[in-house]
């Protein structure tokens, strides 16, 4: 195995980690706390924490199972309804609006890795909550996906940002630029391109076409 792929491991297995971090933390110190609490009041409220904390915990494999894994238990093709409650899963109680423009029909997978990793990529930004719009669209010739935020700041990582636009060479691999090389990554082995547009200060579209297997 190269070093590449090596490192490529790595930095997605060390978002993986990170993401599931906190939740899995609060987790273990809710248990802590629940071992010596003794008013029944505050330990309902450890109950909740514990069940908020299993919860989001939950939502955070299942996104990365479909984002990052091979998504076994499906086949080619994945239900948009899963593709759809991973991204709501990552959202959480966060202050962004989910604008799923995605009919019933299941999705290739390559597509939905894409559409999950531009999620969370886009979702990260949106600090101060927003409005994220997902479509994706089967053209005959290639599958069209497109995704869209508003938002009173977008706080875009630069370096995710010029991998998005300039290819996933443009500029050094961390574990937070990960999802955007397997994005240009899963685009170029599906034939496809990636583009990304800052049509305002509050505004930011990012897409890719797959035309299949090169």
């Amino acid at each position: 195995m190269s070093d590449d792929r090596v490192d490529f491991a790595s930095m997605l297995a060390s978002r993986l980690c990170h993401d599931l971090l906190s939740p899995v933390g609060a987790f273990a110190n809710g248990l802590e706390l629940l071992a010596d609490e003794k008013d029944p009041a505050m330990r309902e409220r450890c109950f909740e924490l514990l069940e908020q904390s299993a919860r989001t915990s939950a939502n955070k494999l299942k996104f990365f199972r479909l984002a990052f894994g091979s998504a076994g238990g499906f086949g080619e093709l994945v239900p948009a309804d899963e593709a759809k409650s991973a991204i709501q899963g990552i959202i959480g109680d966060r202050a962004i609006d989910l604008n799923w423009m995605i009919g019933s029909d299941p999705l290739p997978k390559p597509a939905v890795k894409i559409i999950l990793n531009l999620s969370l990529l886009l979702v990260d930004a949106l600090v101060r909550g927003g409005r994220l719009d997902v479509g994706c669209e089967n053209q005959g010739e290639g599958i069209e996906i497109a995704l869209h935020v508003e938002a009173e700041r977008i706080f875009l990582d630069a370096d995710v940002e010029t991998i998005l636009r300039d290819g996933e060479g443009a500029t050094a691999m961390t574990s937070r630029t990960a999802p955007a090389v397997l994005v240009q990554a899963v685009a170029a082995q599906n034939g496809g391109t990636v583009m990304l547009a800052r049509e305002t200060p509050t505004s930011l579209l990012v897409g890719a076409v797959l035309r299949g297997r090169g």
